[in-house]
């Protein structure tokens, strides 16, 4: 496409992606690997929250959290979602959808052993979603949690990280006037050739 250069050079959305969150990490203040992920529930009513994007690989997306939570039971029912990620200091934003799995025992092991003590604990403490009757009950959960697992955790079972592998992304860049420049990445089939079309902002 002749006229996508400059930040949108590249066939690679990943790699564009990349290089996006590379400049978004010096300039935001804070959190700016954040991003919204969407799920639908069993009625097909969507939940959004935001959780913190921990990889950009060469065909996915990567995120840890609950396999117990809210969304982990949405993922397990329809293995789909969609993310989005915005810099304002930028103004530039990522959009993708498609398929969602879990990724290996060994990626979430490696990736929890990085994590700070606390949020280990808290990863074992935490009935993520679920109702809670005061903060002193999650407190006295973390104290147990600390007896039971000591200074050297080993990851949960129900914590661990997913993978969306986008059958669609869509990079965005603000313009005056609203007169934005979007550009959609569509494949027919996961690990098919990527289609590439200029949108209307």
């Amino acid at each position: 496409m002749s006229d996508r250069s400059g930040i949108f050079a590249g066939d690679d959305p990943f790699a564009i992606a990349k290089r996006w969150l590379s400049e978004a990490e010096s300039l935001e203040p804070s959190d700016a690997n954040a991003m919204a992920l969407s799920t639908v529930d069993a009625t097909g009513m969507p939940n959004t929250r935001i959780v913190l994007l921990k990889g950009i690989e060469t065909d996915g997306f990567v995120f840890f959290t609950n396999y117990q939570s809210a969304k982990g039971q949405e993922i397990a029912a329809t293995g789909k979602a969609a993310l989005g990620l915005h810099w304002k200091s930028l103004a530039r934003q990522i959009r993708a959808r498609g398929k969602i799995s879990k990724v290996s025992a060994e990626e979430s092991d490696a990736y929890y052993a990085t994590r700070p003590l606390g949020s280990r604990i808290g990863a074992w403490a935490s009935q993520q979603s679920q109702p809670l009757e005061s903060r002193n009950d999650l407190l006295e959960a973390v104290r147990q949690a600390e007896k039971t697992h000591g200074k050297t955790p080993e990851r949960p079972p129900h914590w661990g990280g997913y993978r969306i592998v986008p059958q669609e992304i869509e990079l965005w860049a603000g313009n005056e006037f609203r007169l934005h420049d979007r550009f959609r990445w569509t494949r027919a089939t996961y690990g098919s050739e990527w289609k590439i079309q200029r949108l209307n902002p």
